[in-house]
């Protein structure tokens, strides 16, 4: 099993949600969002940090470069546990979830 390095597409995600909040409906459907977006958006560093490509978590984790690309998507279906899982360690990273108090008004 190769591993593979890539260069990854630089994205200003600033640039792009000041664009995209002047859509009608976008700031609420973004925040109701909003912790899909953040554990995709760990993934991404993740497997950024670790060098890898799409293909080459899937071919780690058993599975396709279709579903890594699934699983990276917010908001398309709520992965398991198991299955994050195991994207951490294929991506050489361990998974914690914690639960945090609400902050109180």
């Amino acid at each position: 099993m190769a591993e593979l390095k890539f260069k990854p597409v630089v994205h200003n995600h600033k640039e792009f949600l000041a664009k995209a909040s002047a859509r009608k409906g976008f700031t609420e459907a973004y925040e109701a969002l909003e912790l899909e977006y953040q554990v995709a958006g760990q993934m991404l560093k993740a497997r950024s940090r670790a060098g890898l490509t799409q293909d080459a978590v899937a071919e780690r984790m058993g599975t396709t470069k279709s579903a890594i690309s699934r699983l990276e998507s917010a908001g398309k279906h709520a992965p398991s546990l198991a299955t994050l899982k195991r994207y951490a360690l294929a991506v050489g990273c361990e998974l914690q979830v914690k639960l945090v108090p609400q902050k109180t008004a």
